[in-house]
């Protein structure tokens, strides 16, 4: 029988408000002087206001380091490095979406290593070259629902010499300590709900329909697009529900946990465009989401046909996936096509190449070609379903 190496996440504490209990948290676990790692934007609020007075007031000589942009690159990661080293910081707390926790985890990852940041890409045993002992610690505060990075082992980082985003990978880059707090997520508008919940679809989806073994997280994909049909439209209507904000959250989590089982041409093709144009994550993976369905349609029938009969749709099979997702993105106003964000194909050859390259691509139902992922991102340009 063939060997299986599978990880389960980190301890996670949900509910609201849990979030008062980080800085006891940090100095029950020795953690005096944390590096508080967001972005601009969250830097200035209210709430990171008075995470960093709650810190202060308990002795912690906590500081917030916020030069992240939506998708973080190596200098970035180097300038938090910078930061982190200056201050003589002993733990990192990532608060906000994906950008932030991934470029936290660089941080605490590269910090006190001799090897910089790309001497860790996720290729062979790159990551053994880490002394562990000198990892710094994580703690994740998500307040986006969608990319699920608070439990992961990788942070994407965007090299912006070549324009190709990188997986950085090494076990102890898992945050030791998880809050998934809704309160931190009322003040997120629509159109981020709408993307990074789609972001959170994305990621079951693609793990549930990624041909590796791992039952376990097969069952976990399941149940998080379950959530995600039940909660991402409640909460995008409607901010303030904190029993949706909390489920999605969940959602979030569960995408994370279950797509150890493999990825797709989804997230190959947003790497390269993200790379390549600087958009969000999240809403190219919404906007991409019909076309890779229907180009790994003949794959995927007996998943999808589980997978309707899971959500209870009236027409459980691909069609009937197919046609709840594009309502979804409808009922989230989601742009139809690549082209209604301002993306053209003027560089589809290379867009072809990078997915054929990309990470992602290997646990795709199909091993495609660069020029199929071409056909894929023209489909999506200019909204061709091929059926």
């Amino acid at each position: 029988m063939t060997i299986l190496h599978w990880h389960y996440p980190t301890e996670i504490m949900v509910g609201e408000g849990i979030s008062q209990q980080l800085p006891d948290y940090c100095l029950s676990n020795g953690i005096q002087r944390p590096l508080i790692v967001t972005d601009p934007y969250l830097a200035q609020t209210a709430t990171l206001t008075s995470l960093l007075q709650h810190c202060q007031r308990d002795e912690l000589s906590a500081a917030i380091f916020s030069d992240i942009s939506g998708n973080p690159t190596g200098r970035q990661v180097e300038l938090g490095i910078d930061a982190c080293i200056k201050r003589h910081h002993d733990g990192i707390i990532a608060v906000g979406g994906g950008s932030s926790m991934d470029a936290a985890k660089a941080i605490a990852l590269v910090a006190r290593q001799a090897q910089d940041l790309w001497a860790f890409e996720d290729i062979g045993d790159n990551w053994r070259q880490a002394n562990p002992e000198d990892i710094l610690p994580v703690i994740a505060l998500p307040t986006t629902a969608g990319t699920g990075s608070e439990v992961g082992r990788a942070a994407v980082i965007t090299n912006e010499e070549t324009k190709v985003k990188k997986i950085i990978f090494h076990p102890q880059m898992l945050p030791q300590q998880v809050f998934l707090d809704p309160m931190l997520t009322l003040n997120l508008p629509p159109d981020l709900t709408a993307a990074t919940g789609m972001d959170a679809l994305s990621h079951n989806l693609e793990a549930f329909c990624s041909p590796n073994y791992h039952p376990m997280a097969e069952s976990i994909a399941l149940e998080g697009i379950r959530l995600c049909q039940l909660y991402l439209p409640i909460s995008h209507a409607d901010g303030s529900n904190l029993q949706a904000r909390t489920q999605m959250l969940i959602a979030s989590t569960m995408g994370a946990t279950a797509f150890q089982k493999g990825l797709g041409a989804m997230h190959a093709l947003a790497h390269s465009l993200g790379a390549r144009y600087n958009k969000h994550h999240g809403l190219l993976n919404a906007i991409l989401m019909p076309y890779v369905l229907c180009a790994n349609q003949r794959y995927l029938n007996e998943k999808m046909t589980r997978l309707g009969r899971y959500l209870n749709l009236k027409q459980p099979d691909f069609m009937g996936v197919l046609n709840w997702i594009l309502h979804l993105r409808e009922t989230l106003n989601i742009p139809n096509t690549l082209a209604d964000i301002g993306l053209d194909n003027s560089e589809i050859e290379l867009i072809g190449m990078m997915s054929q390259q990309d990470a992602a691509a290997a646990s795709n139902p199909i091993h495609l070609t660069a020029e199929q992922y071409e056909t894929i991102y023209q489909h999506a340009l200019d909204g061709t379903l091929d059926l």
